[in-house]
């Protein structure tokens, strides 16, 4: 099996899909963390580096170093068998673990460790942004050392393309929760929140708002715009705090979908981690069928689509980052944007609706309908974990 990486520059929309999963590494005995993301990358490149490329993939540090990524090296022209590629590298890394009785643990946040005593941050490379964030910010807590997400990356090319990939986009993000939340449980304790990592994300950096923003970005549609509007404001903000001016690089944008001007795409970061790869695969192929019938106006105009305030779209955001696939959505207006003309559906019930207008023969991989129909059947995974604990503990 292979996947066919896609290195031509520009891509335009719909081109490559760049995907990115993020692993705990614990003690397999245990399950406590191991910072030894070093280590493998290490032994796979035979010296320390930050990545290494393995096949069409490549391996990546973090913040932590009991964290690593795999994403794809390059563009993948679709997502189809990215699933048992992830899969197959997530084997060759368990094999390495093995001499540190190691393994990777998927799911968006441990359950149990505690982030402000034992994390370690990368002290390699790229080590003096790790601790400027550190110093600014103190990356100790959930926000920071105890998050991990499935990144997808959709390419752009120029204002036109930009303002119909972000449109749409900001349009499918509150439902996201919905469909991947995985962190119910951190700190030993049931959360408020099915998607506690969400939660710690939003927050992690209040002490400059304007990074994060309201999660939802604003409705801003063009480059220039982007620019004198939230990334001028962003590092003026933080540069009082940054004297070297280290951070003052638009990765430093925050929310939860960054335009990285720097490649041309637009990075989705509210993902929960899911319990394999092809599960992330089959969320994503969701994400991005509904993104493409959007762009096509086949849902609603490319106007309606632009026409929304982040704060109405956080408020539903804030609905399923708490309550998942249980959240009752009762904006009609957005409602009416699929079809709906209810007063109010479950956000579960919206999620199956827009899978079944999204031709699934064409847009889905049979594994894919095969994950997304337990999420819609049983949840995602998040309440699945909360109903696989004993009720007296869940009490």
């Amino acid at each position: 099996m292979s996947i066919e990486i896609n290195h031509k520059r520009p891509l335009h929309l719909f081109e490559g899909y760049g995907v990115e999963l993020e692993y705990a590494i614990v003690n397999r005995n245990t399950l406590d963390i191991n910072p030894v993301a070093d280590k493998i990358l290490e032994f796979q490149a035979g010296s320390v580096v930050n990545e290494v490329n393995v096949g069409n993939l490549a391996w990546c540090n973090e913040l932590v170093l009991h964290v690593i990524e795999l994403k794809t090296n390059g563009a993948a022209v679709d997502l189809f068998n990215l699933d048992r590629a992830f899969q197959d590298q997530i084997v060759s890394i368990n094999k390495i673990l093995e001499s540190f009785d190691s393994c990777l643990m998927p799911g968006a946040i441990h359950p149990w460790m505690n982030p402000f005593n034992g994390v370690q941050l990368w002290p390699h490379d790229y080590n003096p942004i790790y601790e400027s964030y550190n110093r600014i910010f103190n990356c100790s807590g959930h926000g920071w050392s105890n998050l991990q997400s499935t990144h997808l990356n959709l390419p752009f090319y120029g204002d036109e393309e930009f303002q119909k990939l972000h449109a749409a986009l900001r349009v499918i993000l509150p439902l996201i929760p919905a469909i991947a939340a995985s962190s119910p449980v951190a700190d030993s304790s049931l959360k408020p929140f099915l998607c506690y990592r969400m939660e710690m994300y939003r927050t992690n950096s209040i002490k400059i708002p304007s990074i994060t923003g309201l999660v939802v970005p604003e409705a801003i549609f063009s480059r220039q715009q982007y620019q004198e509007q939230v990334l001028d404001k962003m590092y003026q903000d933080i540069a009082p705090h940054d004297p070297d001016n280290i951070l003052q690089e638009e990765w430093l944008n925050s929310r939860g979908l960054m335009p990285r001007w720097d490649r041309h795409t637009i990075e989705v970061r509210v993902i929960d981690n899911q319990e394999c790869p092809a599960a992330d695969i089959a969320i994503l192929q969701w994400i991005v069928a509904l993104t493409k019938a959007l762009v096509n106006e086949e849902f609603c105009s490319l106007g309606t689509q632009m026409n929304w305030h982040e704060q109405e779209l956080y408020s539903i955001l804030m609905q399923t980052i708490k309550e998942g696939e249980k959240a009752v959505i009762s904006n009609k207006r957005y409602l009416k944007m699929f079809g709906f003309k209810q007063s109010a559906v479950k956000a579960s019930e919206l999620c199956a609706h827009i899978f079944n207008q999204l031709n699934p023969e064409n847009e889905f991989s049979k594994e894919a309908v095969g994950h997304l129909e337990i999420i819609f059947r049983e949840g995602t995974l998040a309440t699945r974990i909360l109903n696989s604990i004993p009720a007296s503990v869940r009490k």
